[in-house]
């Protein structure tokens, strides 16, 4: 298998940069209704190399479903886990920590870069934008931060695909047109973005997805109570980009390096 692998690592080379990314968000992007107890938008980006991803990434997320639950169709959703909801409804209290421990282990030795964007729906409320789509706002820093993580890679010539998880034929159809625009000169550098956007169904069982997906609600949860016990934060704090830092603005920010910090007032 070595030698097919090779074979095609260097094709993709050709054409395109040495990552993938895949985005997740966490909590309701509407500011119609606002929940005092979440009162944030997470959209996560999670970035791979695409070499580590195919040999390492894919197989080890395989190999813990194989081995938790007998095969490896199980799509992991953060919200279905923690709601004890579908198929994780009939796991035993010990089989649930041995998923919980399994999910820590790889997410430690998972190599892998995240981008997190976090948004205060409360100040953004209060900011006075006319009509704000938070979700759209997030991706468009997102893909700003992205742009700068691949630059410092030397990848900023190369396109990159961007993995969504599909919402909805209308909110599909409004995120592409939005991402588009973004990549076309209409970002904060001016500059096209080299970036492609795929769309695709939870029920494909991206990996990608779901490491991003993982990721989110624990980022979500230390911005918004930083004092409090967070065993997944502790582990995806390295993996955080380094040059993180608050972005312009009264109500946007993103996660500094060396830990969450945030100002929940417009």
């Amino acid at each position: 298998m070595g030698g097919f692998f090779n074979k095609y690592v260097g094709n993709f080379r050709l054409q395109n940069s040495d990552y993938i990314v895949f985005v997740d968000e966490s909590g309701d992007h509407s500011l119609d209704s606002l929940n005092p107890r979440y009162p944030i938008f997470v959209l996560s980006f999670c970035v791979f190399r695409k070499e580590t991803y195919i040999r390492e990434i894919s197989p080890a997320l395989g190999m813990l479903k194989v081995s938790l639950f007998g095969h490896d169709t199980i799509v992991l959703h953060e919200y279905e886990i923690r709601k004890k909801e579908g198929v994780f409804n009939k796991l035993s209290r010990e089989k649930r920590e041995e998923l919980f421990e399994a999910l820590n282990e790889l997410m430690t030795n998972a190599d892998f870069t995240l981008i997190p964007i976090v948004i205060n729906k409360t100040a953004l409320k209060k900011s006075g934008i006319d009509s704000p789509n938070v979700y759209h706002l997030a991706m468009q820093y997102g893909l700003e931060l992205l742009y700068q993580y691949l630059s410092d890679r030397d990848q900023q010539d190369m396109k990159t695909h961007v993995i969504f998880e599909a919402r909805g034929k209308s909110e599909d159809l409004a995120l592409e047109v939005e991402f588009r625009r973004v990549c076309d000169y209409q970002n904060s550098n001016q500059k096209p973005l080299p970036f492609e956007i795929v769309i695709a169904n939870k029920k494909t069982n991206s990996c990608g997805l779901q490491f991003a997906d993982l990721a989110a609600r624990p980022i979500g949860l230390s911005v918004l109570r930083p004092e409090q016990s967070n065993r997944a934060f502790g582990i995806l704090e390295s993996k955080l980009y380094e040059k993180l830092n608050f972005l312009k603005g009264p109500f946007t920010f993103a996660i500094k390096a060396k830990g969450p910090q945030v100002v929940l007032e417009a």
